[in-house]
């Protein structure tokens, strides 16, 4: 049996750097000398100033006094505090060799003696805590969903696909809290205290069929999942009641829904702010210093290889675009200016035909006359139907339409997605709007329960439309491309590949349509939620099996945000249109809502009213004090006064980013001219040693 011998790896240290032959007073004269000529004391520090650097620099070369000097001195004016919190820092996160983590250790176990033992137990209590919360949120992170789908997902189809599933998850989070908050609000009370004795029992009719479930009539039109199921049942007192809960959840769910989707919409625009153009992706780093040596697993190794060579990629395909638009001339940019003004009026012409059709659809399916079952059943589908097939063609005719445009790949995405989402939320908008001054001339028994069951029909059919996308188009195209990948309808369509823009519009406007119909559809997040984690696992399907990587890669950072601004709009719209209806009925008497909570002449404003009676004086006038015009004011000002901080704390921490991205240019120039005189030294050494005495 072969033995193995051994191997130590040792640095080997050559005579020229252990040996010297310069004396101390003429090591500390060069010292100063090249202290002096670094380009950064060059730059930063006039001429009348550097008497003061060189005598920091001798102090430095003391060796004793230089913490104490320098901590009060003109170079370093940090805060002991700020020394204090980094002294109690992990060592695996400070920035330092392995050799320096060590001394580090060292000074650390001997300030223990000096600084008591009160004030070491603390320390070490500190970074106890730390060190915890940093393992449970590991351990948090690795017991999210779908983790190693996501992992495989960005390693095949890169980091742009991967923000889509991200998305996706955060969507599926979002709407079961809203379950919760529905749950806690509405069923619950419902569930416990009962109905009122004027309800009819729940259950199934002789005419009740399965066709129910498409259309939302039948037994799930008297179902908890519309408006009209919940009305006041025992518990009535003036503060806590079905009306004013159910009014309270549906709030909740809106409010919590702004801060949360606002909360990430500023995050990234922070990340996208810091990492945009002002970064600068080093290859060199990317290329040496980018690999993960604790990876053991082959395939994670793969995957980690994806990662990287998408980054490469992606830098070379916008460095490329960069030298391509440095290079053209002014006539070039003037024709390739007219050019885009011309598709930006054929987009806008086929946005306006596009409404147009809807319109159209909307006012078709209203027709009354007698038809058979079929024939009804796709009249009351036809609006939803023009509206789905509208948001699957012209997304693709606004994509091909970009390649003429000439913008760089994040601005295609970009581009693509504020046309498309404008065409989403517009369709969706036109359709609503139609139904509701329709609603105004018609007399049905509840216009809520009316407007839910039209919501709901967009939710089921918009899911139908994915999952016969999936299945019915992406998988038979994509066994056609193996089986006969030389037909002519192979070579016709081409290889598939996972549009981001258009799937995640797709998204937006399911959100947004649960949240415009949340109010008159209480059970709509429950059904989003299912519909969601269904839609997670088409997708996954469609990417994994029936689409190629794309070749042309982009940023999420840059177009994470843009997803939650459009989210953001969506919830906006859902409030227009809840704030809309809400004013309405209380305007108008003869729309006043005739089933539900807020039956027999009740409204929102109402059912608020009389709680407000209820209350103890000197709460009634805080309340019409805060709902008054005499508090617009102090709250317009502290708004401006708040406001005014952040955007001067913007502008000092820009200021302050800017000095230190400065410092680090001229950190690489110190450690460039550094190398540059060590060779020189080195070489005038050399130089001398060989020649002849």
């Amino acid at each position: 049996m072969e033995e193995h011998e051994t191997v130590n790896f040792m640095r080997l240290l050559s005579d020229e750097s252990t040996q010297s032959t310069l004396s101390l007073d003429s090591c500390e004269y060069y010292q100063m000398e090249i202290f002096d000529q670094l380009p950064s004391i060059q730059a930063s520090r006039p001429e009348q100033n550097k008497r003061g650097v060189l005598e920091a620099c001798e102090d430095y070369q003391s060796g004793t006094e230089v913490e104490e000097k320098w901590s009060h001195g003109p170079l370093l004016k940090e805060p002991r505090r700020k020394r204090d919190k980094v002294s109690m820092q992990p060592l695996r996160n400070l920035a330092m060799c392995i050799q320096a983590k060590r001394d580090a250790r060292d000074r650390r176990k001997m300030q223990i003696s000096n600084i008591g033992f009160w004030e070491s137990w603390r320390r070490s209590q500190s970074i106890a805590r730390k060190r915890v919360w940093a393992q449970m949120g590991g351990a948090l992170a690795g017991l999210l969903p779908w983790q190693h789908t996501l992992h495989a997902i960005e390693g095949r189809f890169g980091i742009g696909v991967k923000a889509y599933f991200v998305f996706l998850r955060y969507l599926i989070y979002l709407n079961l809290l809203h379950c919760a908050l529905i749950w806690g609000f509405i069923l619950g009370p419902t569930t416990f205290y009962g109905r009122s004795n004027s309800s009819e029992p729940l259950k199934f009719g002789a005419n009740d069929s399965i066709l129910d479930f498409f259309q939302g009539s039948g037994y799930l039109y008297r179902s908890p999942v519309f408006f009209g199921f919940y009305t006041r049942g025992s518990l009535n007192l003036p503060c806590l009641n079905t009306p004013l809960l159910y009014f309270a959840g549906i709030l909740t769910i809106l409010f919590l829904s702004l801060i949360m989707v606002t909360r990430r919409t500023i995050v990234g625009y922070k990340h996208t702010w810091l990492l945009g153009k002002r970064y600068s992706m080093n290859v060199s780093y990317k290329i040496f210093c980018g690999w993960d040596f604790t990876i053991q697993d082959s395939a994670a190794a793969v995957l980690k290889h994806s990662f990287i060579r998408n980054d490469l990629k992606l830098f070379l395909e916008e460095q490329s675009f960069s030298l391509r638009e440095a290079e053209r001339t002014l006539g070039q940019r003037m024709r390739l200016y007219l050019l885009r003004l011309v598709l930006n009026m054929l987009v806008l012409t086929l946005l306006s035909a596009a409404f147009c059709l809807i319109w159209f659809a909307t006012g078709k399916s209203k027709d009354e006359h007698r038809h058979n079952w079929l024939v009804s059943l796709f009249l009351q589908y036809l609006p939803p139907i023009t509206i789905t097939f509208v948001n699957l063609f012209l997304p693709h005719v606004f994509h091909m339409i970009l390649y003429f445009e000439d913008y760089s790949i994040t601005t295609q995405v970009n581009t693509t997605l504020v046309r498309s989402i404008f065409l989403k939320l517009a369709s969706l908008g036109i359709y609503l709007f139609f139904f509701i001054t329709l609603a105004e001339h018609q007399k049905h028994e509840c216009k809520e329960n009316q407007f839910g069951r039209e919501i709901y029909k967009l939710c089921i059919f918009n899911f139908l439309a994915t999952f016969c996308s999936a299945f019915l188009l992406n998988y038979p195209r994509k066994l056609l491309q193996e089986k006969y990948p030389g037909s002519l309808l192979a070579r016709l369509l081409g290889k598939q590949q996972f549009l981001i823009p258009l799937n995640v519009l797709d998204l937006v406007y399911s959100q947004t349509v649960t949240w415009v119909g949340v109010y008159y559809c209480p059970l709509l997040p429950l059904i989003g939620t299912v519909i969601l984690m269904a839609t997670f696992y088409i997708k996954k399907f469609t990417v994994l099996r029936c689409c190629t990587p794309e070749q042309r890669l982009f940023r999420a950072s840059n177009s994470s945000v843009l997803f939650h601004f459009m989210l953001l709009l969506g919830l906006l719209m859902a409030a227009v249109i809840l704030g809309f209806n809400l004013y309405q009925q209380e305007a108008t008497p003869d729309n006043m809502s005739s089933c539900g909570p807020f039956r027999n002449s009740e409204t929102v404003f109402n059912v608020t009213a009389v709680c407000v009676d209820s209350l103890p004086s000197l709460a009634q006038s805080t309340l019409r004090y805060l709902a008054s015009e005499a508090f617009a004011l102090p709250l317009i000002l502290a708004e401006i006064i708040i406001l005014t901080s952040y955007v001067s704390r913007g502008r000092a921490n820009q200021k302050a980013i800017e000095r230190l991205k400065e410092m680090l240019v001229m950190s690489s120039s110190d450690k460039r001219f550094l190398v540059k005189q060590h060779a020189t030294m080195l070489r005038r050494k050399k130089n001398n040693l060989q020649r002849p005495l």
